[in-house]
Formats: structure tokens, C-alpha cells, sequence
């Protein structure tokens, strides 16, 4: 049985996050449906991270077993094509050794944030971008990101919901800089807590707005206490970029 891994573009706004659900349109319930509309079989995939509701990625990785072996490239052309009423599209497919997995082979996964920090309200980006009237300092932003970098106890940084084992999160890139109109935050981890990184964008955006001091995002973090969190950012702005796995950035 062959394996598959595909790397997947898609816009989260019309989805209500990764996951499938009884009667929700998800990304994997779309590419699931592709995959059978392809090949007849009816197939569970795996993805690298399960993005929530509005949630966009450039750089998703899924893995699928297929019953029949295909040439990778009509894997791909053949999804595409069920999938043209869809806001998601395959970028990659390739065979993968039989013990590969989308999920818990990754090495590292990639976030970006981007905050539109403008007078003006998005036209062409609307749903895709957070949008920010108030100047923001990047800079400031910046030095207060440092804080999070390394080892810690992301309590702070954690949703309610969140069902990760231990709060304990090595954080390997926290980056924010100003691109034109628009703030980036791009960080890098292996693995992330449920809303950690609109979490820590949410707080840094307080930073950038002058309502929080730099040094008061090390303290937030040092609470270990989710009241002391900033406001969460929504999920507009973010999108999964990128997956690492051994041997393999993509």
C-alpha cells in the first residue's frame, strides 16, 4: 500500500478549521471526498497540524495510503481537479517511505502572523490579514518576542481547551519585523500548544501598540496563569508555512 505525502495551500475562511466534522466544511473533509471521487476509496488522511476554524496555510503536509499505486503527479492533478469549487489546492505530491507519518515524523512547524497596520481596512486581503489601525512599533514587538524564545512553561500562552499533555514548549524562532502596512510574526517550534501562537500574538500586539511595556510579556510569561495573557489575535492573519521533517524542510 503506497503512502503519499502532499503539500496543501488552502484559505480558512470559508472552513470551519482542519478537522473533519459531521456536517462542517473542513479542509480534510474536502480533500477526503477528492480522494474518493478520484480513486473510489474512502480513506482517512493525516496532516502535520489540525489549524482551527479561519485558519490559512501555504505549507500544510498531509500523508494518505492508497489502496492502488499512482504516479504522484496524477495523484495531485486528480485532486486538484475534484477539488476546483474548493479554496484548497495540492502544491506537491510524492511516494513516502512506508514509515513515514505527516504528523509525528515533523521535525519542526512554521507559523506566520500578519497584522495589516494601516488607516485603511483591507480590500483584496480582507479575511486573510488582522487588521491594525493604531501604529505599531515591530521593533518593540521584536525585543519583547525574545522572552519566548527557548524551553518554558507556556501556561500563559495555552487555551482552555487545550488537550497537550504538558505545558512545556520549546519555542525556536519568535521574529516579528515590518514588511510595508503590514507587521509579520513568524515562529518556529516543533510542536505548539492550541492557540499558542495567536496567543503570543495577541500579546505582543499589545506591546506594539504602546499598552504593554516590553519587559511585561516576560512577566506574563513568568505567571504561568492564562489570565495573564494579552488579548488572543484572531485567525485571520495565520497561516502554517511550513513543516520540517529529517532530511526535509518543506
Amino acid at each position: 500500500m503506497p503512502r503519499y505525502r502532499l503539500t496543501l495551500e488552502y484559505d480558512g475562511s470559508g472552513y470551519n478549521g482542519f478537522q473533519a466534522q459531521t456536517d462542517q466544511p473542513t479542509v480534510q473533509g474536502a480533500v477526503e471526498r477528492a480522494i474518493t471521487a478520484f480513486c473510489g476509496e474512502t480513506v482517512r488522511i493525516a496532516a502535520a497540524g489540525r489549524t482551527d476554524t479561519g485558519v490559512h496555510a501555504t505549507g500544510q503536509v498531509i500523508g494518505v495510503d492508497l489502496e492502488k499505486a499512482w504516479p504522484a503527479r496524477t495523484v495531485m492533478n486528480a485532486l486538484n481537479a475534484h477539488m476546483v469549487e474548493e479554496a484548497v489546492s495540492v502544491l506537491d505530491c510524492v511516494e513516502a517511505e512506508p514509515d513515514w507519518h505527516a504528523r509525528f515524523s515533523a521535525t519542526g512547524r512554521r507559523y506566520l502572523y500578519r497584522i495589516l497596520n494601516r488607516p485603511g481596512r483591507p480590500a483584496l486581503d480582507r479575511g486573510r490579514v488582522w487588521h491594525v489601525r493604531k501604529p505599531m512599533d515591530a521593533d518593540a514587538m521584536q525585543a519583547a518576542a525574545q522572552a519566548l524564545v527557548g524551553l518554558h512553561d507556556f501556561t500563559t500562552f495555552r487555551d482552555i481547551a487545550c488537550q497537550s499533555k504538558s505545558p512545556l514548549k520549546t519555542l525556536d524562532v519568535a521574529r516579528v519585523s515590518r514588511v510595508g502596512d503590514e507587521v509579520h510574526l513568524v515562529f518556529e517550534a516543533r510542536s505548539f500548544l492550541h492557540r499558542q501562537v495567536r496567543s503570543m500574538t495577541g500579546t505582543l500586539a499589545e506591546v506594539g501598540q504602546g499598552r504593554w511595556a516590553v519587559e511585561d510579556v516576560a512577566k506574563a510569561l513568568e505567571a504561568k496563569d492564562r489570565a495573564a495573557c494579552g488579548p488572543v489575535a484572531p485567525s485571520d492573519g495565520l497561516y502554517l508555512t511550513g513543516v520540517s521533517y529529517e532530511g526535509l524542510t518543506q
